[in-house]
């Protein structure tokens, strides 16, 4: 028998796989492709206080091993998330983490208040500091260590809920912005998010985005991404869950042998919306073929070079 229960803090996760925020919507889309309780956890388009319409234009183009995305955080607002959507997700049996994107840091204390409620069913609330694609708020908050440890500070007062926060990877060191997280209080860091990419089309000599630039996504990230996760292993004490480019069964063992706890995956559910429940099966399969009873004995296990 194979153990495949992560623990993210005080969070006990099924098994390490789930889907990433902004790919899976809030899980509608993909019900009739996945058994939601056979994975470990989905995590809800990112939420902003008040609805947003999402940016013009074209917002996503294909790229050489990836993908650019612009949406610009369209979503129904917090309020229509509690009343409609929570209560769909919740039926799926599965962990629920509400991914939250503020424009202030009173935009993200009100929406840490009201689903730090207990009354509020969820298991976890994923901080995003990090999406390339708002231009006030997010980008700002997690380039800087001092922003990050301040904003994380005032919210792990107002809830008691596992706090994990999403980090950019446009910064020059991404150890220094996870420590910044884990001093403020955070359950865990979730590495990494998009990197500011563009693409081009040379008939109209014009971005292809709209909105000039978007998030790279995709296995052309998962090398920067293990880098990332395998430098803030050596330096943190709480979990991280890893995510980029992931795949395959193969990917997941990566991210889990360079430090991830858990990982999230999302452009591999847009071209194989049931890649999640396959992965499981395939990790479980790998664990059985190589001796290994306890999943959780993957983490941190990377051999480096002295």
């Amino acid at each position: 028998m194979v153990d495949l229960s992560v623990r993210i803090g005080d969070l006990t996760l099924r098994n390490p796989i789930t889907l990433a925020s902004g790919t899976c919507g809030f899980g509608r889309e993909l019900a009739t492709y996945v058994d939601f309780a056979k994975i470990g956890g989905i995590c809800s388009k990112g939420l902003t206080l008040l609805p947003r319409e999402g940016n013009l234009g074209c917002r996503v183009a294909e790229t050489p091993s990836g993908m650019l995305n612009s949406v610009g955080l369209q979503n129904p607002g917090l309020q229509s998330f509690l009343e409609d959507e929570l209560p769909y997700m919740q039926t799926l049996g599965t962990s629920i983490i509400a991914n939250v994107a503020g424009h202030s840091t009173d935009d993200y204390i009100e929406m840490v208040t009201r689903l730090g409620d207990e009354k509020v069913q969820i298991d976890a609330i994923e901080l995003n500091l990090s999406c390339p694609n708002v231009k006030e708020g997010c980008m700002t908050i997690g380039a800087s260590d001092k922003a990050i440890f301040d904003l994380v500070s005032i919210l792990r007062k107002r809830t008691n809920k596992p706090l994990w926060v999403k980090l950019t990877p446009n910064v020059t060191s991404i150890s220094q912005m996870a420590l910044a997280a884990e001093a403020a209080g955070a359950d865990a860091v979730v590495l990494i998010n998009t990197l500011l990419g563009m693409a081009i089309d040379i008939k109209t000599r014009r971005p292809i985005l709209q909105n000039n630039t978007g998030g790279l996504s995709g296995p052309a990230i998962k090398p920067i991404a293990l880098r990332m996760i395998s430098e803030c292993y050596q330096v943190l004490s709480i979990p991280i869950i890893g995510v980029g480019g992931i795949m395959s069964v193969r990917d997941v063992v990566e991210f889990m042998l360079a430090g991830a706890s858990a990982v999230e995956i999302g452009t591999a559910s847009l071209l194989h919306p049931g890649i999640c429940e396959k992965i499981v099966n395939d990790l479980k399969a790998y664990a059985e073929a190589n001796a290994i009873s306890d999943i959780r004995s993957l983490t941190g296990q990377l051999k480096l070079w002295e």
